[in-house]
Formats: C-alpha cells, sequence, structure tokens
C-alpha cells in the first residue's frame, strides 16, 4: 500500500469525499440512554435432557454493547479495466471509495431455552469483526453502488452488495419474522417452544425475538431526526455471498446475509452547531440445518438477527 501511496488513517466525519459513507469516519458506541441497546437472537443445534425435553435446537438471546469504529483506506482505489473493440479500446478504470471497520461486541445479559448452561456471563465478548465498506463511485451497475467485505472468526467470509439512498426525517423500521423458515408458522406448534416462551416472557422484559425490530422503532420515539442516509446490503445481490469452513456447512450453514444501517443526522445539534448523530442497523444471517418439515425440499432456514442503536462518539 505504501508504493501506491496509500496509507489506513483517521478520516474527518463530513468529507465530502467520501460520498455517501462522509458520516460513519470515527467511533460509534452505546452510551448513556442507550447502554444495552443491542439485542441478538439465534438458533443454535442443541440436544437438551431427553428425559424433560425433545428439542434439537435452542435459543439463545442476548443483549449487548459495541463498539464500532470506521477508519479511511482511500477515496480512490483505482480498478483497471478496458473495453470498446480491439480496434479502439479505452481505459475504463474504476475508482472505489473504501473504509475500514472493526465491531466490537460485549454482552450484558443473555439467556437461553431450553437451557444449556452455555449462555455466558455479564462482559463475555461475543463478537469480532474486521472488515470494509466500500463505494463504487462509477462503473457500478443495476443501482450497486455499495459492498460490505466481512470475515468473522467462526470461520466466514462475506461480500455483500448495496443500495443507498438519502431521505428527510427518521426511517421507516421494515418488521422481520424471527420465526425459522420451513416449519409450520404457528406458535403453539410444540416445535417453536423457545420461540413461544420469548414471545409471552420477552427477554429482559422487553426483546421477542419473534418480532427483533420493534426495539429500533421503540428508540426512534420522541427522537427528532431531519436526515436519514440507508445502507441495504445483500449477499444475494449481483456477485454476493458467504464462503464458511467445512464445519459451518456441514452443522449450520450461514447461507445469506441481509443488513441496513440508518445513518441519522438528528435536528439535536453538537457544541460545535452540526447535527448530533445516530447509527441504527438490522442484520439477519440465515442458518442452515435440518431438514424442512412444511413439505418442501432444502433445509430449515433460521433467522440470526441482531439489531442496535449507536451513537457517534468524537
Amino acid at each position: 500500500m505504501i508504493n501506491v501511496g496509500r496509507s489506513i488513517g483517521k478520516a474527518k466525519s463530513g468529507d465530502d469525499e467520501l460520498g455517501v459513507l462522509q458520516l460513519l469516519p470515527g467511533v460509534w458506541k452505546n452510551k448513556g440512554k442507550l447502554k444495552g441497546a443491542g439485542w441478538n437472537m439465534i438458533a443454535l443445534p442443541f440436544i437438551a435432557d431427553k428425559k424433560k425435553d425433545n428439542l434439537d435446537y435452542r435459543l439463545l438471546v442476548n443483549q449487548y454493547n459495541e463498539e464500532l469504529s470506521f477508519t479511511t483506506v482511500d477515496k480512490a482505489v483505482a480498478n483497471r479495466g478496458i473495453e470498446g473493440k480491439r480496434s479502439a479500446l479505452v481505459n475504463s478504470d474504476q475508482f472505489v471509495i473504501a473504509l475500514d471497520y472493526t465491531q466490537q461486541i460485549v454482552q450484558s445479559a443473555a439467556d437461553d431455552f431450553p437451557k444449556s448452561g452455555e449462555a455466558g456471563k455479564r462482559g463475555l465478548a461475543i463478537h469480532h469483526e474486521p472488515g470494509l465498506f466500500l463505494q463504487m463511485t462509477d462503473h457500478f451497475e443495476d443501482d450497486l453502488q455499495l459492498a460490505r467485505l466481512a470475515s468473522i472468526p467462526h470461520g466466514n467470509s462475506v461480500l455483500a452488495l448495496g443500495k443507498t439512498k438519502t431521505k428527510k426525517g427518521g426511517p421507516k423500521i421494515p418488521d422481520e419474522n424471527g420465526l425459522p423458515i420451513g416449519v409450520e408458522q404457528n406458535l403453539d406448534s410444540p416445535y417453536l417452544r423457545p420461540y413461544k416462551h420469548y414471545n409471552d416472557k420477552p427477554f429482559r422484559k422487553v426483546f421477542n425475538p419473534v418480532h427483533p425490530n420493534e426495539l429500533l422503532k421503540k428508540a426512534n420515539e420522541d427522537v427528532k431526526i431531519a436526515r436519514t442516509t440507508v445502507l441495504h446490503f445483500d449477499t444475494k445481490f449481483g456477485t454476493g455471498g458467504i464462503h464458511n469452513i467445512p464445519f459451518i456447512e456441514k452443522q449450520a450453514d450461514a447461507s445469506e446475509m441481509y443488513a441496513t444501517f440508518w445513518i441519522q443526522e438528528l435536528a439535536e445539534k453538537d457544541k460545535d452547531g452540526k447535527p448530533k448523530l445516530r447509527l441504527q442497523y438490522t442484520q439477519t444471517v440465515m442458518l442452515d440445518f435440518f431438514k424442512r418439515t412444511d413439505g418442501k425440499k432444502g433445509l430449515i432456514k433460521w433467522p440470526h438477527v441482531s439489531i442496535n442503536t449507536l451513537e457517534k462518539v468524537k
């Protein structure tokens, strides 16, 4: 990187040369009223005590705090190419804005059903993810201007392409169905007892994994948001996808991921007279394991959903 004059360093938030990513550089955290605003739910293969339960999975829920940091890699990474007919070829280079990111998550509470004894205690580091956010400034296709590259220590390598838009006011948070796809969608079904357990008695009295995005909507109540930049990523877009190590492919294949980030400029100003910044996201990773029971071919898809509301820390 040195040979081409490129170096990783802190960027100024609001640098318009960073395009739609310009508000991301810096550090985002759960602090103040947003302490513990991160929530996670995941179904995992698990054999419980056969005398007490005949389930072959457990549902794990976490409350967490997060530090998400962004730094600038380059404002114009050059991808070289040519186009045209052999008799009239021209250079056709693409230039990419690149931000490096690191996501670190520590749980503040956890529970599972049926009980496994493996939910973990407060203060346990449960996720570390390095990666890149990219914005293609030219030569992009189908409005896929964005890309997210992620490496997860479980053994997953992710490429998700994305789209972006900016709108006045706050975000419209979509509903997210936390129930597995490929089984009867009925909470009274004996197989969905873990979901009914938390639906009837939400984790920490607030988090219902059947409708995980509801807490994002609640976090926006009475918050005046002037403008929102939306970044939506999906591994099913274009050339995106997930590669996993063999054990994951065999046991609980991470087959797809989609995520939406809402970068929010508040009506409230900071001490420098600039809009205070918030960042919300919802992310779903589909884990495929066990045969479907709805008569269709393939495996059950279990949504692994994470949500959070963060604020910018200078």
